[in-house]
């Protein structure tokens, strides 16, 4: 049985998964490090992905960025930039000190790639990742699309919580566990709305002066979040194929499927033994 530990590092919530003996012995393998998209934490990596990936033989951390889940913060979280973001980053790889692969859901792949201009990974991997163009594209797509979820969605951001409905429609295409949905709404926060300004245009990825390591593009079929039609934009960016997940949307860890998606993520990391 794995075991999800926690602890706080200068003011930084960091979840870690290790597989059976990794105390004993340091795996060669490098460890992989999630980071969050937009109004979660680390905690949307520890019920599934991280167990799932320790398992097979992944050491596995997560953090909560700044104002996130039980990192300090909360109380100024609008005025936390994208910058801000990857600086809680690399405190957590200069922490592990090691090179870790990264893997960044939505706003969380933002991230990663904000983190490879200055940086290198062992591997990146962008789930639903916000594109290297923006949020703008998504926005009003969702707006055309899904009206009234767009109205909701504003204010879930301002931290307005009513029902399960919406947020059902805006991250879940499948059956859902209606427990697991609630203990969702209870978890999720407010997010900075300069760090939603730097997604949407105010910094953008350069990536002319990315680091590119081994990379993997997940999409979902049906994410009214971050479309499919986006990741594959992604992809070509970065010249390379995206993988969509069919049936599923924008919660692809906790969608009925996700260990689908944790497959796509182990096997890619099993290639970079090769």
């Amino acid at each position: 049985m794995t075991q999800i530990t926690t602890q706080q590092r200068d003011g930084i919530e960091i979840f870690s998964c290790l597989p059976s003996g990794h105390a004993k012995r340091r795996s060669e393998r490098p460890p992989v490090l999630f980071i969050h998209g937009a109004f979660a934490g680390g905690w949307m990596w520890t019920e599934t992905f991280m167990p799932a990936l320790a398992e097979a033989g992944h050491a596995c951390h997560a953090l909560s960025l700044r104002g996130h889940g039980g990192s300090t913060g909360r109380d100024h979280i609008d005025w936390h930039s994208i910058n801000d973001y990857v600086d809680d980053v690399c405190a957590v790889v200069d922490w592990l000190g090691e090179t870790p692969v990264l893997a960044g859901h939505s706003m969380g792949g933002f991230v990663v790639q904000k983190y490879l201009e200055k940086h290198d990974a062992a591997g990146a991997a962008l789930l639903c990742s916000v594109p290297p163009q923006g949020l703008i594209a998504a926005q009003f797509h969702l707006l055309f699309q899904k009206p009234q979820l767009f109205l909701e969605i504003n204010r879930i951001m301002g931290g307005e919580y009513t029902d399960t409905t919406s947020l059902q429609e805006a991250l879940f295409a499948g059956e859902v566990d209606q427990r697991m949905l609630a203990a969702w709404l209870t978890r999720m926060q407010s997010e900075s709305h300069r760090a939603l300004w730097d997604m949407s245009m105010f910094n953008l990825p350069n990536l002319h002066r990315m680091n590119r390591p081994p990379m993997l593009i997940v999409g979902a079929e049906h994410d009214v979040l971050v479309p499919a039609f986006l990741v594959q934009t992604t992809a070509l960016s970065y010249g390379l194929e995206a993988h969509i997940l069919r049936g599923m949307g924008h919660a692809i860890t906790h969608e009925k499927e996700w260990p689908h998606a944790a497959a796509i993520l182990v096997n890619w990391l099993n290639s970079l033994e090769g």
